[in-house]
């Protein structure tokens, strides 16, 4: 596919009612005309008011891709090569198709094919969309590296909690029974039974939700974890993305989120921004008919949790919070986190789930770390890792062209420098590895996102970053 090696963008404009079948064979056609196969096709785009039409969400499906919406005054400002008057009088843009394939500056590669009730629009991939898929730990798989990657509390798990795991040992032959352990996080959290979905990771949740919530208006707050967008996309969700800005310090701004959104979805501390929004604009964005997703997998990290959702009920909508246990106790290999939402969800999300969706070692980790010692010493571990990071920030303070926007409050500090990506490659050659930012929607090539840890492994890691930095500015 020459010039279209990443795939290509079909942008569809389509009428109420229009068919999954009409739309693929148009999209077929247009492919035919431009000597490519549907494989090629990475994404369909469309004005946001099409994109819940079911023709629509079903050619996405059928060709494994996401659907993307944009708003009409978004794409009235592309300039399109065909424009129709009467597009225009109906959508507020002048050719759907072509516009959602231009927007972002990929060319057309044949021109529109239309049908009774569709039309379509080819183009190359705009700049290349961040990979969802890529995460901490593919940075850390060469061996000798010092890991400043993965947001996993280093020197874990605890030999107490070592222990524990190792004589549940004997209890395998059985089939994982939950009760001990659902009621252990309701306690923790001051939650019913009923409101806790005890899961295989917080990561498990996200493709539970995707699966079981069918929103008409599905926005993700970015910069922020890659995973409910990439579960939502595989579910057929077309999303939307709310963009906030280094400007203002990553914080939530009031009339962000728009009012027609269904079901928003945003990270509190947020990773890999590291920025706490404020309960109360979280609260805020609670309504009827809505259901507000908030990821707390690093609210333990901030000591006394102020700003948590956890124990909070009673809120218009639904209000879902996610928890990981895999970070602060050094659990990522046993996968289990656990979700607090309304009883009526909770069993909407347990019938989508297999049946004994969490081991038996991992219904011992939720039992013990909800348990008064494991929570002082969780408490303990983000009073020191405040101070670390105190001093990370000093030591990054010094260094010219090191940007840190915000005020970071988790595991884990994001900075903006030129050159970043090269800047990562000579860090590696140093022996450090460091979380690129590229693939969060929102950032770019110019973005790291490190992990806290003690003070002397900043020490020699700011040398580093000192060093690295420099070469880049010889």
């Amino acid at each position: 596919m020459s010039g279209t090696e990443d795939g290509v963008l079909v942008g569809v404009g389509a009428s109420a009612g229009v068919t999954e079948g009409e739309v693929l064979d148009l999209i077929g056609a247009a492919l035919a005309e431009a000597g490519l196969a549907t494989a090629a096709v990475r994404r369909l785009a469309t004005v946001e008011q099409r994109a819940t039409e079911p023709g629509l969400l079903g050619a996405a499906r059928a060709l494994g891709v996401p659907l993307i919406g944009h708003p009409a005054g978004e794409l009235a400002s592309v300039a399109v090569p065909e424009p129709s008057q009467v597009v225009l009088a109906a959508t507020g843009t002048a050719s759907v198709a072509e516009a959602a394939a231009l927007l972002g500056g990929g060319e057309l590669l044949v021109g529109k094919r239309k049908s009774a009730r569709s039309t379509v629009a080819v183009a190359t991939l705009p700049a290349a969309e961040p990979d969802l898929r890529h995460h901490g730990d593919a940075e850390v798989r060469a061996a000798g590296l010092v890991d400043l990657a993965v947001n996993v509390r280093t020197g874990t798990p605890p030999d107490w909690l070592r222990e524990a795991l190792a004589t549940a040992l004997g209890e395998l032959a059985a089939y994982p029974e939950q009760s001990a352990a659902r009621t252990a996080v309701a306690a923790r959290h001051g939650r019913p039974v009923a409101e806790v979905l005890l899961t295989a990771g917080a990561a498990e949740a996200f493709v539970l939700l995707a699966r079981t919530l069918r929103p008409r208006h599905a926005v993700v707050v970015h910069p922020q974890f890659t995973e409910p967008e990439a579960a939502l996309s595989d579910a057929g969700v077309a999303v939307h993305r709310v963009l906030l800005s280094a400007a203002d310090g990553f914080r939530l701004t009031a009339g962000a989120v728009p009012e027609e959104a269904d079901l928003v979805v945003i990270g509190n501390p947020t990773n890999p921004t590291s920025i706490l929004h404020p309960a109360a604009a979280l609260t805020a964005l609670a309504r009827p008919g809505r259901t507000l997703v908030v990821d707390e997998a690093f609210m333990d990290t901030v000591p006394g949790e102020p700003e948590s959702l956890a124990g909070l009920s009673g809120l218009p909508g639904q209000v879902v919070v996610l928890r990981s246990l895999t970070k602060t106790w050094g659990l990522a290999g046993l996968r289990i986190g656990y979700l607090l939402a309304p009883a009526a969800l909770v069993a909407a999300l347990t019938r989508a789930q297999p049946l004994w969706p969490v081991s038996s070692l991992g219904l011992t980790a939720a039992e013990l770390c909800s348990a008064g010692p494991a929570l002082a010493e969780a408490e303990a571990a983000a009073r020191q890792l405040a101070e670390d990071r105190a001093h990370l920030l000093a030591r990054l303070a010094r260094l010219p062209g090191v940007r840190v926007h915000g005020e970071p409050a988790a595991s884990f500090v994001l900075i903006e420098l030129a050159g970043a990506d090269r800047v990562r490659a000579r860090l590696r050659a140093a022996g450090f590895a460091v979380r690129r930012g590229d693939t969060f929607p929102g950032l770019g090539t110019d973005w790291l996102r490190l992990a806290v840890r003690d003070r002397a492994t900043t020490d020699a890691f700011v040398e580093a970053l000192e060093h690295a930095a420099l070469e880049e500015t010889a």
